[in-house]
């Protein structure tokens, strides 16, 4: 019953991330026309940077009251590896398919309600490059995004708010870097949210760019990092 419930948890996270990362765009746009900052080549990124930082921190608050509930399939993966958190493959065989489909959720009701002078700034992350250069680039920006967040939250600063800047800068930071290859995603719910809306999420090619080379990436991190940061050893028991 646990598990079922952390599933349901993570499925509404997942739409509720879906439906609101997907106007992240949107909200720059408007704020940089807003402040006349259209010259600026900085202000989108320092002004997306600070939207991605605000909806990250509610969004760990939602997370924490839904009872640890995660939006992102290769972060789960990774903090199950790297030996963190209660999840185990029972779990995460639930979760997983949750995640996916709360993605879907979220991305049909954001094509629902958003104005049609504004559904062309829509649309989840497509494969711009070959098949084998768009899984590897997948792979490696999960694979830096994925050690980035360990670190941020198992070594990083205790405080919240600096944690969130941390995770934020680092994202977009690696969207920019992939925004020629794969979008990207660094996220497969999100990934195959949009896929559905787009009629291509029972591709090969959604399966192996943004399935199976993220998971190998995030796992490849945990590993890494488990070598780089590895658990104190256990206090030897006294002999009597």
């Amino acid at each position: 019953m646990a598990a079922i419930q952390a599933a349901f948890g993570d499925a509404v996270l997942t739409f509720m991330w879906v439906f609101v990362s997907s106007m992240f765009g949107l909200f720059t746009n408007l704020v940089v026309t807003a402040l006349g900052l259209q010259t600026l080549v900085w202000a989108p990124l320092v002004i997306t940077t600070f939207i991605v930082f605000t909806f990250v921190f509610l969004f760990n608050l939602i997370g924490e009251a839904l009872g640890g509930a995660s939006f992102n399939p290769t972060g789960t993966a990774s903090f199950y590896a790297a030996g963190v958190g209660g999840d185990t493959l029972f779990s995460m065989a639930l979760k997983f398919p949750a995640q996916a489909a709360g993605a879907v959720g979220g991305a049909l009701a954001i094509m629902e309600v958003m104005p049609v002078q504004y559904k062309h700034m829509l649309g989840g992350p497509t494969l711009q490059v070959d098949l084998h250069t768009g899984g590897l680039a997948e792979g490696v920006l999960t694979f830096l995004m994925s050690f980035a967040v360990l670190v941020i939250i198992l070594r990083g600063p205790r405080n919240p708010l600096l944690q969130t800047l941390f995770l934020a800068i680092a994202t977009i930071t690696l969207v920019v870097a992939g925004s020629t290859y794969t979008g990207p995603s660094m996220n497969p719910a999100n990934a195959f949210g949009w896929a559905y809306v787009n009629k291509w999420h029972n591709t090969w090619e959604q399966l192996y760019v943004y399935w199976i080379c993220p998971f190998i990436g995030a796992i490849m991190a945990s590993w890494i990092f488990r070598v780089v940061f590895p658990p104190p050893a256990a206090p030897k028991q006294k002999k009597a």
